[in-house]
Protein backbone atom coordinates (compact mmCIF):
# COMPACT_ATOMS: atom_id res chain seq x y z
CA UNK A 1 0.00 0.00 0.00
CA UNK A 2 0.99 3.86 -0.53
CA UNK A 3 1.45 6.15 2.40
CA UNK A 4 -2.02 7.40 1.36
CA UNK A 5 -3.75 4.20 1.36
CA UNK A 6 -2.17 3.57 4.77
CA UNK A 7 -3.39 6.57 5.71
CA UNK A 8 -6.82 6.42 4.93
CA UNK A 9 -7.06 2.77 6.35
CA UNK A 10 -5.84 3.87 10.08
CA UNK A 11 -8.41 6.99 9.58
CA UNK A 12 -11.31 3.71 8.87
CA UNK A 13 -10.12 1.37 11.36
CA UNK A 14 -9.83 4.36 14.28
CA UNK A 15 -13.19 5.25 13.30
CA UNK A 16 -14.50 1.90 13.44
CA UNK A 17 -13.34 1.38 16.93
CA UNK A 18 -14.01 4.60 18.22
CA UNK A 19 -16.93 3.15 20.08
CA UNK A 20 -16.98 -0.44 20.59
CA UNK A 21 -20.58 -2.60 20.45
CA UNK A 22 -21.84 -5.50 19.51
CA UNK A 23 -21.99 -5.98 15.64
CA UNK A 24 -19.75 -3.19 15.08
CA UNK A 25 -15.96 -3.79 13.21
CA UNK A 26 -13.41 -6.49 13.49
CA UNK A 27 -12.39 -6.12 17.19
CA UNK A 28 -9.62 -4.92 18.39
CA UNK A 29 -7.40 -6.42 21.34
CA UNK A 30 -7.79 -4.93 25.02
CA UNK A 31 -3.96 -3.98 25.67
CA UNK A 32 -3.59 -5.25 29.13
CA UNK A 33 -1.04 -3.16 31.04
CA UNK A 34 -1.48 -5.33 34.44
CA UNK A 35 -3.41 -8.20 35.19
CA UNK A 36 -6.43 -7.02 34.19
CA UNK A 37 -7.62 -9.52 31.78
CA UNK A 38 -7.05 -12.46 34.42
CA UNK A 39 -8.70 -10.50 36.58
CA UNK A 40 -12.07 -9.78 35.23
CA UNK A 41 -11.97 -13.80 33.91
CA UNK A 42 -11.83 -15.10 37.52
CA UNK A 43 -14.89 -16.08 38.36
CA UNK A 44 -16.01 -13.52 41.25
CA UNK A 45 -18.15 -10.34 40.89
CA UNK A 46 -16.46 -7.45 39.42
CA UNK A 47 -17.27 -3.42 39.02
CA UNK A 48 -14.70 -2.16 36.36
CA UNK A 49 -13.70 1.80 37.14
CA UNK A 50 -12.86 4.36 34.54
CA UNK A 51 -13.68 7.24 32.78
CA UNK A 52 -15.47 7.18 29.48
CA UNK A 53 -13.42 6.07 26.73
CA UNK A 54 -10.57 4.09 28.67
CA UNK A 55 -12.17 0.74 27.38
CA UNK A 56 -14.28 -0.57 29.70
CA UNK A 57 -16.91 -1.96 27.18
CA UNK A 58 -14.02 -3.41 25.30
CA UNK A 59 -12.07 -5.34 28.16
CA UNK A 60 -15.75 -6.87 28.66
CA UNK A 61 -16.10 -8.01 25.16
CA UNK A 62 -12.44 -9.07 24.80
CA UNK A 63 -12.62 -10.90 27.95
CA UNK A 64 -15.86 -12.73 27.05
CA UNK A 65 -13.69 -14.33 24.06
CA UNK A 66 -11.00 -15.35 26.52
CA UNK A 67 -12.93 -17.70 28.99
CA UNK A 68 -13.19 -21.04 29.47
CA UNK A 69 -15.71 -23.02 27.75
CA UNK A 70 -17.71 -23.83 30.80
CA UNK A 71 -18.51 -20.14 31.05
CA UNK A 72 -20.83 -18.26 29.08
CA UNK A 73 -21.41 -14.03 29.20
CA UNK A 74 -24.46 -12.22 29.10
CA UNK A 75 -23.94 -8.14 28.04
CA UNK A 76 -26.33 -5.89 28.95
CA UNK A 77 -25.74 -1.86 28.52
CA UNK A 78 -27.55 0.49 31.09
CA UNK A 79 -28.23 2.85 28.72
CA UNK A 80 -30.93 0.99 27.28
CA UNK A 81 -33.31 1.91 30.39
CA UNK A 82 -31.63 5.06 31.41
CA UNK A 83 -35.50 6.51 31.17
CA UNK A 84 -36.93 3.43 33.43
CA UNK A 85 -38.88 4.49 36.62
CA UNK A 86 -37.56 2.22 39.38
CA UNK A 87 -38.15 -0.65 39.97
CA UNK A 88 -39.61 -0.97 36.75
CA UNK A 89 -35.71 -0.46 35.81
CA UNK A 90 -34.74 -3.93 37.70
CA UNK A 91 -37.16 -6.03 36.21
CA UNK A 92 -36.04 -4.78 32.66
CA UNK A 93 -32.59 -5.77 33.94
CA UNK A 94 -33.61 -9.01 34.74
CA UNK A 95 -35.99 -10.43 32.17
CA UNK A 96 -33.25 -8.92 29.62
CA UNK A 97 -30.76 -11.73 31.42
CA UNK A 98 -33.41 -14.22 31.11
CA UNK A 99 -34.50 -13.37 27.56
CA UNK A 100 -30.50 -13.86 26.65
CA UNK A 101 -29.95 -17.15 28.12
CA UNK A 102 -33.55 -18.31 26.37
CA UNK A 103 -32.08 -17.08 23.03
CA UNK A 104 -29.20 -19.56 24.03
CA UNK A 105 -30.67 -22.50 25.66
CA UNK A 106 -30.38 -24.27 22.39
CA UNK A 107 -26.20 -23.29 22.05
CA UNK A 108 -25.25 -23.25 25.38
CA UNK A 109 -27.92 -25.73 26.89
CA UNK A 110 -28.67 -27.78 24.59
CA UNK A 111 -32.69 -28.35 23.57
CA UNK A 112 -34.25 -29.48 27.36
CA UNK A 113 -37.82 -29.00 27.74
CA UNK A 114 -37.19 -28.67 31.24
CA UNK A 115 -34.64 -25.43 30.80
CA UNK A 116 -37.20 -24.11 28.61
CA UNK A 117 -39.89 -24.32 30.98
CA UNK A 118 -38.32 -22.69 33.61
CA UNK A 119 -37.06 -19.74 31.58
CA UNK A 120 -40.48 -19.19 30.31
CA UNK A 121 -42.25 -19.15 33.69
CA UNK A 122 -39.68 -16.95 35.40
CA UNK A 123 -39.92 -14.38 31.99
CA UNK A 124 -43.92 -14.24 32.32
CA UNK A 125 -43.53 -13.35 36.48
CA UNK A 126 -41.36 -10.85 35.11
CA UNK A 127 -43.93 -9.67 32.54
CA UNK A 128 -46.62 -9.77 34.63
CA UNK A 129 -44.58 -7.58 37.19
CA UNK A 130 -43.37 -4.98 34.26
CA UNK A 131 -47.04 -4.48 33.01
CA UNK A 132 -48.83 -3.33 36.50
CA UNK A 133 -48.68 -0.01 36.60
CA UNK A 134 -46.41 1.85 38.48
CA UNK A 135 -48.68 4.68 40.86
CA UNK A 136 -46.36 5.19 42.42
CA UNK A 137 -44.26 7.42 39.94
CA UNK A 138 -45.99 10.59 39.92
CA UNK A 139 -45.45 10.88 43.10
CA UNK A 140 -42.10 10.40 43.24
CA UNK A 141 -41.55 13.09 39.98
CA UNK A 142 -44.21 15.55 42.34
CA UNK A 143 -41.63 14.77 45.51
CA UNK A 144 -38.39 15.53 43.80
CA UNK A 145 -40.01 18.98 41.66
CA UNK A 146 -41.00 20.03 45.27
CA UNK A 147 -37.57 19.17 46.45
CA UNK A 148 -35.69 21.13 43.54
CA UNK A 149 -38.09 24.06 43.97
CA UNK A 150 -37.42 24.57 47.40
CA UNK A 151 -33.30 24.07 46.89
CA UNK A 152 -33.51 26.70 44.35
CA UNK A 153 -35.99 29.39 46.70
CA UNK A 154 -34.15 28.60 49.85
CA UNK A 155 -32.72 31.12 51.76
CA UNK A 156 -28.62 31.95 50.54
CA UNK A 157 -25.79 31.58 53.42
CA UNK A 158 -22.38 32.59 53.54
CA UNK A 159 -21.21 30.14 56.11
CA UNK A 160 -18.76 27.57 54.97
CA UNK A 161 -21.34 24.62 55.80
CA UNK A 162 -24.12 26.31 53.60
CA UNK A 163 -21.97 27.06 50.67
CA UNK A 164 -20.97 23.96 50.35
CA UNK A 165 -24.14 22.66 50.61
CA UNK A 166 -25.08 24.95 47.53
CA UNK A 167 -22.31 23.68 45.52
CA UNK A 168 -23.46 20.33 46.08
CA UNK A 169 -27.27 20.77 45.37
CA UNK A 170 -28.06 17.56 43.59
CA UNK A 171 -24.84 16.03 44.19
CA UNK A 172 -24.14 13.84 47.30
CA UNK A 173 -26.79 15.27 49.93
CA UNK A 174 -29.97 15.83 47.67
CA UNK A 175 -28.36 11.69 46.92
CA UNK A 176 -29.43 10.57 50.37
CA UNK A 177 -32.61 12.33 50.74
CA UNK A 178 -33.99 11.06 47.57
CA UNK A 179 -32.54 7.80 48.09
CA UNK A 180 -34.54 7.31 51.35
CA UNK A 181 -37.59 9.05 50.04
CA UNK A 182 -37.24 6.33 47.16
CA UNK A 183 -36.52 3.32 49.21
CA UNK A 184 -40.24 5.04 51.79
CA UNK A 185 -42.32 5.36 48.62
CA UNK A 186 -41.68 2.14 46.56
CA UNK A 187 -40.89 -0.03 49.82
CA UNK A 188 -44.43 -2.14 48.49
CA UNK A 189 -43.32 -3.23 45.60
CA UNK A 190 -39.64 -3.80 46.71
CA UNK A 191 -41.44 -5.77 49.16
CA UNK A 192 -42.82 -7.73 46.67
CA UNK A 193 -40.08 -8.20 44.24
CA UNK A 194 -37.73 -9.71 47.20
CA UNK A 195 -40.57 -11.93 48.47
CA UNK A 196 -40.06 -13.40 44.81
CA UNK A 197 -36.26 -13.65 45.34
CA UNK A 198 -35.40 -17.02 47.02
CA UNK A 199 -38.00 -18.42 44.65
CA UNK A 200 -36.37 -17.03 41.50
CA UNK A 201 -32.92 -17.90 42.92
CA UNK A 202 -34.48 -21.77 43.01
CA UNK A 203 -35.43 -21.77 39.23
CA UNK A 204 -31.82 -20.85 38.41
CA UNK A 205 -29.90 -23.20 40.81
CA UNK A 206 -32.49 -25.95 39.03
CA UNK A 207 -31.44 -24.53 35.71
CA UNK A 208 -28.04 -24.71 36.19
CA UNK A 209 -28.87 -28.03 37.66
CA UNK A 210 -29.95 -29.15 34.53
CA UNK A 211 -26.68 -28.49 32.39
CA UNK A 212 -23.85 -30.54 31.84
CA UNK A 213 -22.10 -27.96 30.00
CA UNK A 214 -22.34 -24.85 31.11
CA UNK A 215 -21.12 -24.32 34.86
CA UNK A 216 -21.02 -20.04 35.20
CA UNK A 217 -22.64 -17.09 34.01
CA UNK A 218 -21.19 -13.86 33.45
CA UNK A 219 -23.65 -11.11 33.93
CA UNK A 220 -21.69 -7.72 32.28
CA UNK A 221 -24.17 -4.58 32.97
CA UNK A 222 -22.21 -1.88 30.74
CA UNK A 223 -22.43 1.76 31.91
CA UNK A 224 -24.20 1.47 35.06
CA UNK A 225 -24.30 5.41 35.97
CA UNK A 226 -26.97 5.87 33.42
CA UNK A 227 -29.18 4.69 35.92
CA UNK A 228 -30.68 6.91 38.26
CA UNK A 229 -28.29 7.72 40.87
CA UNK A 230 -31.13 7.42 43.72
CA UNK A 231 -32.02 3.88 42.00
CA UNK A 232 -28.09 2.70 41.87
CA UNK A 233 -28.10 1.30 45.47
CA UNK A 234 -31.23 -0.83 44.87
CA UNK A 235 -30.77 -2.15 41.55
CA UNK A 236 -27.15 -3.28 42.79
CA UNK A 237 -28.45 -4.71 45.78
CA UNK A 238 -30.62 -6.91 44.42
CA UNK A 239 -28.27 -8.13 41.76
CA UNK A 240 -26.07 -8.83 44.20
CA UNK A 241 -28.41 -11.04 46.48
CA UNK A 242 -29.51 -12.67 43.42
CA UNK A 243 -26.07 -14.02 41.85
CA UNK A 244 -25.19 -14.89 45.96
CA UNK A 245 -24.45 -18.44 46.58
CA UNK A 246 -25.30 -19.19 42.51
CA UNK A 247 -23.29 -19.52 39.55
CA UNK A 248 -23.58 -16.29 38.52
CA UNK A 249 -20.84 -13.25 38.67
CA UNK A 250 -21.58 -9.40 38.19
CA UNK A 251 -19.44 -7.93 35.94
CA UNK A 252 -20.22 -4.15 36.73
CA UNK A 253 -18.49 -1.31 34.29
CA UNK A 254 -19.20 2.16 35.33
CA UNK A 255 -18.06 5.66 36.41
CA UNK A 256 -16.42 5.60 40.06
CA UNK A 257 -17.91 9.17 40.97
CA UNK A 258 -21.11 9.22 39.06
CA UNK A 259 -22.46 5.61 40.54
CA UNK A 260 -23.60 4.95 44.07
CA UNK A 261 -22.91 0.99 44.69
CA UNK A 262 -23.54 1.32 48.44
CA UNK A 263 -25.75 3.04 50.95
CA UNK A 264 -26.80 2.94 54.64
CA UNK A 265 -30.01 3.29 55.52
CA UNK A 266 -30.64 3.67 59.32
CA UNK A 267 -27.71 0.95 59.83
CA UNK A 268 -29.09 -1.10 57.33
CA UNK A 269 -27.02 -2.02 54.22
CA UNK A 270 -28.56 -1.56 50.81
CA UNK A 271 -26.06 -2.17 47.28
CA UNK A 272 -22.47 -4.03 47.52
CA UNK A 273 -19.69 -2.84 49.48
CA UNK A 274 -15.88 -3.07 47.75
CA UNK A 275 -13.82 -5.86 48.64
CA UNK A 276 -16.58 -7.25 50.72
CA UNK A 277 -19.08 -8.20 47.96
CA UNK A 278 -16.93 -7.32 44.96
CA UNK A 279 -13.38 -6.66 43.87
CA UNK A 280 -12.68 -3.13 42.07
CA UNK A 281 -10.60 -2.85 38.68
CA UNK A 282 -9.45 0.60 37.95
CA UNK A 283 -8.50 0.63 33.78
CA UNK A 284 -8.28 4.71 34.37
CA UNK A 285 -4.92 6.80 33.58
CA UNK A 286 -4.18 9.91 34.93
CA UNK A 287 -1.93 12.45 34.70
CA UNK A 288 -0.34 11.53 38.14
CA UNK A 289 2.02 9.00 36.23
CA UNK A 290 2.20 10.88 32.71
CA UNK A 291 4.44 8.84 30.95
CA UNK A 292 3.05 5.72 31.64
CA UNK A 293 -0.29 7.12 29.98
CA UNK A 294 1.53 8.79 27.32
CA UNK A 295 2.44 4.83 26.55
CA UNK A 296 -0.30 3.60 27.13
CA UNK A 297 -1.73 6.10 24.60
CA UNK A 298 1.49 5.41 22.04
CA UNK A 299 0.83 1.84 22.32
CA UNK A 300 -2.94 1.84 21.64
CA UNK A 301 -2.56 4.24 18.14
CA UNK A 302 0.82 1.49 17.22
CA UNK A 303 -1.63 -0.85 17.55
CA UNK A 304 -4.49 0.59 15.11
CA UNK A 305 -1.14 1.65 12.76
CA UNK A 306 -0.69 -2.11 12.68
CA UNK A 307 -4.32 -3.34 11.91
CA UNK A 308 -3.64 -0.41 8.73
CA UNK A 309 -0.50 -1.88 7.81
CA UNK A 310 1.74 0.58 8.91
CA UNK A 311 4.95 0.68 11.01
CA UNK A 312 5.88 1.79 14.11
CA UNK A 313 7.98 4.50 12.60
CA UNK A 314 5.51 5.74 10.23
CA UNK A 315 2.68 5.98 12.82
CA UNK A 316 5.57 8.21 14.81
CA UNK A 317 6.27 10.45 11.64
CA UNK A 318 2.39 11.66 11.76
CA UNK A 319 3.75 13.85 14.53
CA UNK A 320 6.41 16.62 15.56
CA UNK A 321 7.88 17.74 18.43
CA UNK A 322 5.69 17.42 21.30
CA UNK A 323 3.05 17.13 19.13
CA UNK A 324 1.65 13.54 20.55
CA UNK A 325 2.13 14.26 24.06
CA UNK A 326 -0.34 17.52 23.12
CA UNK A 327 -2.63 15.11 21.84
CA UNK A 328 -2.51 13.05 24.92
CA UNK A 329 -3.13 16.22 27.23
CA UNK A 330 -5.86 17.55 25.12
CA UNK A 331 -7.37 14.02 24.92
CA UNK A 332 -6.99 13.64 29.49
CA UNK A 333 -5.50 10.82 28.74
CA UNK A 334 -8.18 9.31 27.83
CA UNK A 335 -7.80 7.15 24.61
CA UNK A 336 -10.95 7.19 23.05
CA UNK A 337 -10.60 11.06 23.23
CA UNK A 338 -6.87 10.97 21.85
CA UNK A 339 -8.04 9.19 18.72
CA UNK A 340 -10.72 11.25 17.99
CA UNK A 341 -9.19 14.75 18.59
CA UNK A 342 -6.05 12.66 16.52
CA UNK A 343 -8.59 12.38 13.03
CA UNK A 344 -10.26 16.07 13.57
CA UNK A 345 -6.27 17.02 13.89
CA UNK A 346 -5.27 14.80 11.12
CA UNK A 347 -7.94 15.90 8.63
CA UNK A 348 -6.80 19.68 9.38
CA UNK A 349 -3.11 19.17 8.61
CA UNK A 350 -3.57 16.73 5.63
CA UNK A 351 -5.67 19.50 3.75
CA UNK A 352 -3.51 22.17 4.83
CA UNK A 353 -0.33 23.53 2.89
CA UNK A 354 3.33 23.00 4.01
CA UNK A 355 4.10 20.62 6.75
CA UNK A 356 1.29 18.23 7.31
CA UNK A 357 2.64 16.86 10.74
CA UNK A 358 1.02 17.09 13.79
CA UNK A 359 2.58 19.63 16.30
CA UNK A 360 1.24 21.76 19.59
CA UNK A 361 -0.02 24.08 17.62
CA UNK A 362 -2.37 22.25 15.39
CA UNK A 363 -3.80 20.37 19.05
CA UNK A 364 -4.10 23.84 20.70
CA UNK A 365 -6.39 25.02 17.84
CA UNK A 366 -9.19 22.40 18.13
CA UNK A 367 -8.52 22.44 22.21
CA UNK A 368 -11.70 24.45 22.53
CA UNK A 369 -14.04 22.49 20.62
CA UNK A 370 -12.84 19.19 22.39
CA UNK A 371 -13.77 20.90 25.78
CA UNK A 372 -17.32 22.11 24.70
CA UNK A 373 -17.94 18.75 23.68
CA UNK A 374 -17.16 16.98 26.88
CA UNK A 375 -19.66 20.17 28.57
CA UNK A 376 -22.32 18.92 26.31
CA UNK A 377 -21.76 15.18 27.43
CA UNK A 378 -21.82 15.85 30.72
CA UNK A 379 -25.29 17.82 30.28
CA UNK A 380 -26.44 14.56 29.15
CA UNK A 381 -25.60 12.49 31.42
CA UNK A 382 -26.67 14.28 34.10
CA UNK A 383 -29.80 16.03 35.05
CA UNK A 384 -31.62 19.30 36.63
CA UNK A 385 -29.66 21.25 39.21
CA UNK A 386 -26.84 18.58 39.30
CA UNK A 387 -25.89 20.09 35.92
CA UNK A 388 -26.29 23.55 36.67
CA UNK A 389 -24.20 22.55 39.87
CA UNK A 390 -21.44 21.01 37.70
CA UNK A 391 -21.32 24.14 35.13
CA UNK A 392 -20.88 26.45 37.49
CA UNK A 393 -17.92 24.60 39.05
CA UNK A 394 -16.66 24.27 35.89
CA UNK A 395 -16.68 28.66 35.84
CA UNK A 396 -15.68 28.79 39.21
CA UNK A 397 -11.97 26.35 38.48
CA UNK A 398 -11.54 27.97 35.35
CA UNK A 399 -11.98 31.47 36.82
CA UNK A 400 -9.54 30.98 39.54
CA UNK A 401 -6.66 29.17 37.20
CA UNK A 402 -7.00 31.94 34.43
CA UNK A 403 -6.90 34.97 37.11
CA UNK A 404 -3.80 33.16 38.70
CA UNK A 405 -2.82 32.29 35.37
CA UNK A 406 -1.90 28.67 36.07
CA UNK A 407 -3.18 25.13 34.73
CA UNK A 408 -2.49 23.23 38.05
CA UNK A 409 -4.36 24.06 41.74
CA UNK A 410 -4.14 22.57 44.46
CA UNK A 411 -6.74 21.58 47.06
CA UNK A 412 -5.64 20.27 50.65
CA UNK A 413 -6.38 16.48 51.58
CA UNK A 414 -8.06 17.67 54.50
CA UNK A 415 -10.75 19.55 52.88
CA UNK A 416 -10.85 16.63 50.30
CA UNK A 417 -11.66 14.35 52.83
CA UNK A 418 -13.80 16.54 55.60
CA UNK A 419 -16.19 18.41 52.59
CA UNK A 420 -18.32 15.91 51.05
CA UNK A 421 -19.79 18.35 48.63
CA UNK A 422 -16.63 19.75 47.47
CA UNK A 423 -15.32 16.32 46.86
CA UNK A 424 -18.09 15.34 45.18
CA UNK A 425 -17.89 18.41 42.48
CA UNK A 426 -14.06 17.84 41.88
CA UNK A 427 -14.80 14.37 41.39
CA UNK A 428 -17.59 14.48 39.28
CA UNK A 429 -15.77 16.73 36.59
CA UNK A 430 -13.18 14.50 37.20
CA UNK A 431 -15.23 11.75 35.56
CA UNK A 432 -16.31 14.35 32.50
CA UNK A 433 -12.55 15.08 31.71
CA UNK A 434 -12.70 18.52 32.71
CA UNK A 435 -10.53 18.51 35.42
CA UNK A 436 -7.71 16.02 35.85
CA UNK A 437 -5.77 14.57 38.58
CA UNK A 438 -2.32 15.52 38.29
CA UNK A 439 -0.54 13.87 41.67
CA UNK A 440 -1.52 13.45 45.31
CA UNK A 441 -0.07 13.70 48.68
CA UNK A 442 1.99 16.99 47.60
CA UNK A 443 3.50 18.96 50.28
CA UNK A 444 3.17 22.68 49.29
CA UNK A 445 6.49 25.55 49.29
CA UNK A 446 4.86 27.78 51.88
CA UNK A 447 1.90 26.37 53.16
CA UNK A 448 1.80 22.90 55.63
CA UNK A 449 -0.64 20.27 55.17
CA UNK A 450 -0.38 17.33 52.36
CA UNK A 451 -2.72 18.44 49.25
CA UNK A 452 -4.07 17.19 45.91
CA UNK A 453 -3.22 18.54 42.23
CA UNK A 454 -5.31 19.00 39.42
CA UNK A 455 -4.97 20.03 36.22
CA UNK A 456 -7.86 21.83 34.17
CA UNK A 457 -8.36 20.80 30.89
CA UNK A 458 -6.21 22.60 28.14
CA UNK A 459 -9.74 23.25 26.15
CA UNK A 460 -10.14 25.75 28.82
CA UNK A 461 -7.11 28.15 28.05
CA UNK A 462 -4.84 27.41 25.39
CA UNK A 463 -7.42 29.45 22.92
CA UNK A 464 -6.68 32.48 24.25
CA UNK A 465 -4.73 34.60 22.51
CA UNK A 466 -4.73 36.86 26.05
CA UNK A 467 -2.79 34.37 28.16
CA UNK A 468 0.17 34.18 25.18
CA UNK A 469 3.16 34.61 27.01
CA UNK A 470 1.32 35.06 30.36
CA UNK A 471 0.30 31.44 31.62
CA UNK A 472 2.17 28.95 33.24
CA UNK A 473 1.55 25.99 31.74
CA UNK A 474 2.85 22.60 33.89
CA UNK A 475 4.44 20.31 31.03
CA UNK A 476 3.36 17.34 32.75
CA UNK A 477 5.53 15.14 30.50
CA UNK A 478 8.64 16.92 32.56
CA UNK A 479 10.26 14.85 35.26
CA UNK A 480 9.99 18.05 37.55
CA UNK A 481 6.71 18.63 37.15
CA UNK A 482 5.50 17.53 40.82
CA UNK A 483 7.96 19.46 41.73
CA UNK A 484 6.90 22.69 39.90
CA UNK A 485 2.96 21.60 41.26
CA UNK A 486 4.52 22.05 44.86
CA UNK A 487 4.06 25.90 43.90
CA UNK A 488 0.74 26.17 42.41
CA UNK A 489 -1.81 27.98 43.82
CA UNK A 490 -4.18 26.69 47.04
CA UNK A 491 -8.33 26.62 46.14
CA UNK A 492 -9.16 27.59 49.69
CA UNK A 493 -12.71 27.71 50.59
CA UNK A 494 -13.12 31.37 51.33
CA UNK A 495 -11.51 31.74 47.99
CA UNK A 496 -14.27 29.45 46.53
CA UNK A 497 -16.85 30.60 48.12
CA UNK A 498 -16.52 34.17 46.63
CA UNK A 499 -16.05 32.86 43.27
CA UNK A 500 -19.03 30.84 43.54
CA UNK A 501 -21.38 34.03 44.60
CA UNK A 502 -19.64 36.03 41.96
CA UNK A 503 -20.46 33.39 39.18
CA UNK A 504 -22.98 34.34 36.66
CA UNK A 505 -26.67 32.67 36.62
CA UNK A 506 -25.84 31.24 33.22
CA UNK A 507 -22.52 30.07 33.43
CA UNK A 508 -22.51 28.30 30.36
CA UNK A 509 -23.49 31.09 28.61
CA UNK A 510 -20.86 32.71 30.43
CA UNK A 511 -18.19 30.49 29.65
CA UNK A 512 -19.23 31.04 25.38
CA UNK A 513 -18.90 34.37 25.80
CA UNK A 514 -15.59 34.33 27.43
CA UNK A 515 -14.02 31.87 25.15
CA UNK A 516 -15.31 34.29 21.81
CA UNK A 517 -13.63 37.01 23.65
CA UNK A 518 -10.72 35.52 24.27
CA UNK A 519 -9.81 33.68 21.07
Amino acid sequence: MTANEKLTKLRLVITENLRVQHGGADPVPYIDVGNVLNDIRARQNHVVFARRGCGKTLLLHHSSRHLDISVKCVYLNCEDFKSHSFPNVLIEILDALFRELEGHLTGWFGKKKRSRALIGDIRNELGRLRTRADTQEQNIRESVASEKESSLTGGASTSQASVLLRVGAGLSERTKAETERTYRILDDKLRELDTKLPALKAQIREFFDLSASVKSVFLQIDDFYHLNRVDQPFVMDYIHRLCKDLPLYFKVATLKHATTLYADRKGQPIGAQERHDYQPINIDFTFSDFRKTRELNHRILGEFGNLAGMESDEVDALFKGKGFERLVLAGGGVPRDSLSLFLEVLETVQSAEGDDRIGKDEIRILSRSNFERRIEELKQDSEGREQDSLIRGIYVLRKFCIDRKTSVFLVSEQMIQQEDQMRSLIYRLLDYRIVHSAASALTHKSQLGTYQAFAIDIGCYAHMRKLHGRFTEIDLADPSAKEQMRSAPVLEVSLFDELWKGAPADAERALREEDEEAA
